[in-house]
């Protein structure tokens, strides 16, 4: 009998193991989700103010309409972009797009010199440092899965129950150079 109850009991052992590495496997999935969530609605906010600053330029920027134009078609690529990296790829773009042309309105100072104008790059400035904060919590989310999905014992469990490793929300590589200063053209 006593053969038989240890039996039991290791497979009561085992299965409250298997039990507890599966739920930190799905708080980590779902902590992964979470933040994305975090980052996405930062993203969307600065996409909802890409256009009133486009406008708000476009009148006193009349002959920067390439760069106007640039902007917006690259908000509108990200916004239906799918994948982490496609997004992180073309959010990098309109970021690049964007400091563009906050640099281009140097040029203009009876713009800069607008309410309107200074509410929104404040926004952008608030939406940016909030952004860059989700981005890190997502990416520290991902660090976190990603070790579970890949040491044991996580491991033996991750693969047959459809637990992946997720994909960084990381810089375009031509962003990783040494920044160019100097004077716009």
């Amino acid at each position: 009998m006593s053969g038989a109850w240890l039996t039991i009991l290791l497979l009561i052992a085992l299965g409250i193991v298997l039990v507890v590495l599966f739920n930190g496997l799905v708080r980590a999935r779902n902590q992964v989700e979470a933040a994305w969530a975090d980052v996405d609605v930062q993203l969307q906010r600065r996409h909802d103010l890409v256009p009133q600053l486009v406008n708000a330029v476009k009148a006193y920027m009349s002959h920067e309409k390439d760069t106007l134009t640039e902007v917006v078609a690259q908000r509108d690529g990200a916004v239906k972009a799918q994948s982490v990296g496609e997004i992180s790829a073309l959010e990098s773009q309109l970021e690049k797009s964007m400091q563009t042309l906050i640099a281009r309105v140097e040029d203009y100072p009876d713009l800069k010199a607008t309410d309107n104008f200074r509410q929104l790059t404040d926004d952008l400035v608030d939406i940016e440092d909030h952004l860059q904060h989700a981005r890190r919590y997502y990416n520290g989310a991902v660090r976190d899965l990603n070790n579970r999905v890949e040491r044991v014992p996580d491991r033996f469990i991750a693969g047959p129950l459809g637990f992946e490793c997720a994909e960084f929300f990381q810089a375009e590589a031509s962003s990783r150079g040494p920044v160019q200063v100097g004077a716009l053209s």
